[in-house]
């Protein structure tokens, strides 16, 4: 069986960009985005300096996360071992984005689906090699079978020191890089020396990149401008105060990272934000709303006698409503989102959860039809139980989702406890908030309505209104900042 991989020699790589060119030239691929990049770091202090290149694509990784969390199947690899994606069926979630924890997936900003390096599969069908493979001056990229022990790119793995990018991601790469330095592959080690030209798009690319400009608060730029001006300052300084600089600058020189990025492609910023945030807190909100009425029953019977299931069953399915919608609203291409419960891949948990909120909305809706038409109501408990179990999983599921997303450490290593410890403690949280608002909205309603709207009517109903309402802001500007911050966690 043959299994398609790269070797990317360091040895001989001159940063020329050919093979970058050369693939947005084969695949037309839009300004701002690249199928393949080169990478530079800058290693050591003047005189002693040295500059590192390196290819960075698509790993065609024997265990590609891409492929599991992918909803649709868009992504898939091949029995050559390409990890290949198909435009047709791209919802552009960015959950494969997410997944990769190599950054080598982008969103086409002209088509709205996800695309990377599918290893020329066109030219390899045709017996030719990658775009990049011949463009390249100094022959640094070898492309070829893996399994074949007697192929170039075998003996080449064979005979050389190689490394791969990420090993502890489990995710088995086919990208093989010949004496490259720790401080290329490991994207911790190096930190933007500014934001530019040669580094970075302030604006980033895309809506998906609306938080690009961030990472000028990660750029070694402010602390490069005070050490020159204590350089300058120190020649024309008294004794005292240059031994003074010497300390600071000796602080400065430590601080600072021992190689720094001098070209990267463009951050693509935040994938998932407010709808996302937005979306997990409808959720639990509706699920926890469900599964607090039904426990009221044994813990506050009162309570749960002064409002009926119906009332729930509709806020829920309303909330329910509102998270459809942020679902839908954050997918580049929204009118393909049935796509996830028409052409579903069972081991992604988008698709799973899918089906959760779904059966969940199913289960609303039969609350509201025994009410209506009147049918025999001791149903309701009977449901109920099935409800429940229904809730629950909608409301955690989010996080077994974010656990597929490997290329963020943050969520990928989440104990299933954790998860649906988190989960539970939203739904809480969430469904409380509801179950004290909702009242409230409806009594102010009624107040307005009924034309009887007093000055002690507005302080008794529309200033804890608005107190709960400020408080499920902050739930959800919560929820947002936990996302972003694992999203700025480095890839390249």
């Amino acid at each position: 069986m043959v299994n398609y991989g790269f070797v990317i020699d360091n040895r001989t790589c001159i940063g020329c960009h050919a093979c970058t060119v050369a693939c947005k030239s084969e695949h037309d691929v839009p300004i701002g985005v690249n199928r393949t990049h080169v990478k530079y770091i800058e290693t050591g202090t003047y005189p002693d300096s040295s500059r590192e290149f390196s290819v960075h694509r698509c790993n065609h990784c024997e265990d590609a996360p891409c492929t599991t969390i992918c909803p649709t199947y868009a992504l898939f690899t091949r029995e050559d071992g390409i990890v290949d994606f198909d435009n047709d069926r791209c919802i552009g979630c960015k959950s494969c984005m997410q997944a990769c924890p190599y950054d080598a997936l982008y969103i086409d900003p002209n088509q709205g689906t996800a695309a990377k390096c599918n290893y020329c599969a066109h030219r390899v069908e045709n017996a030719y090699e990658p775009a990049c493979v011949i463009v390249c001056p100094t022959e640094s990229i070898v492309s070829g079978d893996l399994d074949d022990p007697e192929s170039p790119i075998s003996i080449l793995v064979a005979e050389n020191e190689v490394k791969v990018r990420k090993p502890e991601a489990g995710t088995k790469p086919n990208v093989y890089y010949v004496e490259t330095s720790d401080e290329m592959l490991n994207p911790d080690a190096t930190e933007v020396t500014g934001i530019g030209m040669w580094t970075d798009q302030a604006h980033g690319v895309g809506h998906f990149a609306k938080y690009a400009d961030s990472r000028l608060a990660e750029a070694d730029t402010p602390s490069m401008l005070v050490q020159l001006a204590l350089e300058k300052k120190a020649k024309a300084a008294n004794p005292r105060d240059q031994a003074i600089i010497r300390d600071v600058m000796e602080k400065l020189e430590g601080d600072s990272p021992k190689a720094t990025r001098a070209y990267d492609q463009p951050s693509k910023g935040i994938l998932w934000d407010t709808e996302v945030a937005a979306y997990i807190a409808t959720k639990a909100a509706a699920s926890g709303l469900y599964v607090l009425y039904w426990i009221s029953l044994f813990v506050f019977p009162e309570w749960h006698l002064m409002i009926g299931i119906e009332s729930v069953a509709v806020s829920s399915l309303v909330l329910l409503g509102f998270t459809g919608i942020l679902l839908v609203k954050d997918l580049d291409r929204p009118e393909r989102f049935l796509y996830v419960l028409l052409r579903p891949n069972w081991s992604s948990w988008l698709v799973i959860g899918a089906y959760f909120l779904t059966g969940f909305g199913a289960i609303l809706t039969a609350h509201i039809v025994i009410f209506m038409f009147g049918i025999d109501p001791s149903m309701h408990p009977l449901i109920g139980g099935v409800g429940i179990v229904l809730a629950l999983l909608t409301g955690t599921y989010t996080g077994w989702l974010l656990k597929q997303a490997k290329g963020r450490s943050i969520w990928a290593n989440r104990s299933n406890l954790q998860i649906f410890t988190i989960g539970l403690l939203e739904m809480a949280f969430f469904g409380c908030m509801t179950i004290l608002c909702v009242p409230l909205l409806v009594l102010l309603v009624e107040t307005a309505m009924s034309g009887n709207l007093v000055g002690q009517d507005v302080v008794t109903t529309l200033v804890p209104v608005t107190l709960l309402v400020v408080v499920v802001n902050f739930g959800v500007l919560h929820i947002r900042e936990g996302l972003r911050k694992a999203q700025m966690e480095p890839l390249l």
